[in-house]
């Protein structure tokens, strides 16, 4: 029982003895004081699960009911029946004569328990939850670190077949997190962790696999990871892969494993493959590499079952790209040390070549100096190119041709940045391959937007996204900015998180993004902005119902009444 001083008075017990229940606020706390039986209970009036008055809800057997969603709370412990709910706070409660005292001093560590309860949001596929644990944990700890690694280690266990979209959006929007404004960044982790359960719900967990008992090479291990691949033994390469992790590889080396299996062969799955295990290398950056064996482990799957392109039609005929690629690989030379200047001229050739003539002019720029990431660099800028200068009389799904693209090529210069070799140099290829199937989805291609008045993006932008198809003005609006950039990726990142989640605008904007950066203070460094503006007006307005469980768990956060009424 709680000493005098640590309890306020809340009402006479005659009176409340003679109504039932009463709603008293106390200390900034609005509670509703309830009978059953002889007990007398104290409880928060908000139902913590979306703040709906409880003083108009039931009691019967020492069960409170919430009459909106029906939720149930036992009236001694404050524990809920149903997950989606919450716990119900509850306040120690004295009587002394006709004097009910409450004891107003908090029980539980908030930052605990929504790490509890963002796991309970995880495993049941509840936004609202999800939302909740989100605001607290990034409260607590702003570069929201701590909740990633949670929807990390949740998603690569419970998705059998591995690494797949939700990780992969939790990723990028993690990576899009510190550019953010500080009042979105909670709403980025809430997205991407949501997608994270919505993408594992109904599937069965994955149960790793043990390394191969011993010590082991690395390098042989590493040979007969691709060897398997090939083949599509998922499982022989899972254990080859946590083998290597186990005897000691290096990220470098890591790396170049799942690279090499990535682009064995073409444009796998369309580019997700190989952007995908990127994103898995970005997020055991953020996360950790002690968590290399379970995370890369979630890949062998996605590489050995994905579709190869060289199955494909449209690489097979009416020109034979296989063959020209692997005509082009015999011949690749090495990479030269960089400061090439014939970016923009293999950038035309690239937009409007054919095949072949593009083939050749990469490998005349390797063989003029060209590093691997200015060659992959420039063939990124013309995969952003071909969103800019997307025509809106295309079929709309198009646009989703030019964003695998684009994304893939990204994934590319991103891994040559962090770890170069002869058989990722085949990815810039293949890239370059990619632009020019996409090439007829550039006629005839929009003109690039030019600088109208420089003002008003930032408060422009998500009005002019409230209507549908603004394409071309968004373009112009992020074209014409002449501001701070970082500002202009801040309100890029607000827009794109008021929408309910296209995993492919998420996609467009991050990699967007990251070039834009990558080319900061350089003629180019607007272009991938135009871009992704385009991408997202197309995408936009959506029904933003997702953005709205957000909001009521904000408002919940910050102690608003939402449906509190007068007693």
């Amino acid at each position: 029982m709680a000493t005098r001083e640590l309890t306020t008075r809340a009402a006479s017990l005659d009176e409340l003895r003679a109504k039932g229940r009463l709603v008293v606020s106390l200390d900034g706390h609005t509670i509703c004081l309830l009978t059953d039986g002889d007990a007398v209970y104290a409880v928060d009036n908000r139902c913590p699960h979306m703040g709906f008055p409880l003083h108009r809800g039931t009691v019967s057997d020492g069960i409170l009911t919430c009459h909106w969603h029906h939720a149930r709370f036992d009236l001694c412990t404050g524990g809920t029946f149903d997950q989606f709910a919450d716990e119900l706070r509850r306040f120690p409660v004295e009587v002394e004569g006709d004097d009910v005292y409450v004891d107003l001093t908090p029980r539980r560590d908030p930052v605990e328990h929504q790490r509890g309860r963002l796991q309970v949001g995880l495993e049941r596929n509840i936004s609202l939850v999800v939302a909740k644990a989100a605001i607290v944990l990034v409260e607590a700890d702003p570069s929201g670190v701590d909740a990633f690694r949670a929807g990390l280690d949740f998603g690569v266990w419970r998705r059998a077949d591995g690494w797949n979209r939700g990780l992969t959006t939790l990723t990028c929007l993690m990576n899009l997190m510190p550019r953010v404004a500080a009042e979105d960044r909670a709403a980025a982790l809430y997205h991407g962790l949501t997608d994270v359960a919505t993408d594992s719900a109904g599937f069965e967990p994955r149960f790793p696999l043990q390394p191969l008992p011993g010590a082991g090479d690395p390098e042989r291990l590493a040979r007969w990871f691709r060897r398997f691949v090939e083949v599509r033994d998922a499982e022989g390469a899972e254990r080859a892969l946590v083998s290597a992790v186990r005897a000691g590889a290096t990220r470098e080396q890591l790396a170049d494993m799942l690279f090499a299996a990535a682009t064995d062969h073409r444009y796998l799955d369309n580019g997700h493959t190989l952007d995908f295990v990127n994103k898995a290398l970005e997020a055991l950056d953020v996360a950790g590499w002690e968590r290399s064996d379970a995370v890369l482990a979630s890949l062998p799957a996605l590489l050995a079952f994905s579709a190869r392109m060289e199955e494909s039609n449209a690489w097979r005929n009416p020109v034979d790209l296989i063959a020209l690629l692997e005509d082009a690989f015999e011949r690749l030379p090495e990479p030269g040390r960089g400061g090439w200047g014939g970016r923009a001229e293999l950038v035309e050739t690239i937009l409007s070549g054919e095949a072949a003539e593009i083939l050749e002019a990469l490998l005349a720029a390797l063989r003029a100096g060209a590093s691997a990431i200015e060659l992959a660099s420039a063939v990124t800028f013309a995969a952003a190119m071909r969103i800019a200068r997307f025509p809106t009389t295309n079929e709309f799904g198009d646009w989703d041709t030019a964003l695998h693209t684009f994304t893939f090529a990204n994934a590319v210069e991103q891994g040559l940045r962090r770890s170069p070799s002869r058989e990722l140099l085949r990815g810039v290829l293949d890239a370059a391959m990619s632009v020019h199937l996409d090439r007829f989805l550039n006629v005839p291609a929009t003109r690039l937007p030019a600088a109208a008045d420089g003002h008003g993006v930032l408060t422009e932008l998500p009005h002019l996204l409230d209507k549908q198809q603004r394409v071309d003005e968004a373009a112009t609006l992020v074209a014409s900015y002449a501001g701070d950039p970082d500002e202009l990726v801040a309100a890029l990142g607000s827009c794109l998180l008021r929408e309910d989640r296209n995993f492919h605008t998420i996609q467009c904007v991050e990699a967007a993004v990251r070039q834009h950066e990558l080319l900061r203070g350089t003629d180019d460094e607007r272009l991938p902005l135009i871009a992704a503006a385009r991408y997202l007006a197309a995408h936009a307005p959506t029904a933003r119902s997702q953005r709205q469980t957000y909001e009521i768990a904000r408002r919940l956060h910050r102690g608003e009444n939402l449906y509190e009424d007068v007693a």
